[in-house]
């Protein structure tokens, strides 16, 4: 089975957010050799290692409108994804990138415009923003944990949640985040890494 029909397997979408997807595929691989989006032995695996990475996020989310504020996006991940999926499962939420690298942002900004996604970038640093009141903050493979909670501690609303994926270190991520942080969690395994989970935290207060 080919990666994609992999993909398709786990995460149900229309045709419309197939072929958003399949441009967004086309606009990474264009822009990589240029600009290094994602690790160039990874880009044969965009629909496992990046799409669905990204779509299991998406899928752990709630309620169906507010702001998700995806911070450090990068090549799109998941920031993109969820304004994809979201076009077509939850088209009152707005996302946010936040991305300082301005050659990243360019990237951000035109896949969105071409693939007519709701999605505003910011290119600025997290810190530097004022606080933005989301409902969902995420963040992947972007900082340590205790960096995380307190971006989150800063821009969540207050009922909000983060979501963020951690590697095969969560736990001594989380063993170190909570000798500074007061926070409530969940942790999901990942679909696409058996030593990895999705981080559900609410409500970070620095202690």
């Amino acid at each position: 089975m080919s990666e994609k029909a992999e993909f398709l397997k786990s995460v149900d979408v229309s045709r419309e957010t197939l072929e958003r997807l399949e441009g967004f595929q086309q606009l990474l691989i264009k822009w990589n050799g240029a600009i290094n989006l994602v690790s160039p032995h990874t880009i044969r695996q965009i629909w496992s290692r990046h799409f669905l990475d990204s779509a299991q996020i998406f899928d752990l989310s709630e309620g169906g409108s507010g702001l998700w504020m995806d911070i450090g996006s990068g090549g799109g991940f998941p920031g993109l994804i969820v304004a994809i999926l979201a076009a077509e499962k939850r088209p009152d939420l707005s996302v946010m990138l936040v991305e300082s690298d301005r050659r990243k942002a360019a990237f951000l900004t035109t896949v969105a415009m071409k693939l007519g996604l709701k999605v505003t970038v910011k290119v600025d640093r997290i810190e530097a923003l004022p606080p933005a009141n989301c409902d969902i903050l995420s963040a992947r493979a972007l900082a340590p944990l205790s960096d995380l909670l307190g971006y989150a501690a800063r821009h969540l609303a207050k009922d909000g949640i983060c979501l963020f994926p951690k590697g095969i270190r969560w736990r001594d991520e989380l063993a170190e985040a909570a000798k500074n942080w007061s926070f409530s969690h969940e942790q999901f395994p990942s679909l696409t890494d058996k030593d990895a989970v999705i981080l559900k935290m609410k409500e970070p207060v620095h202690v």
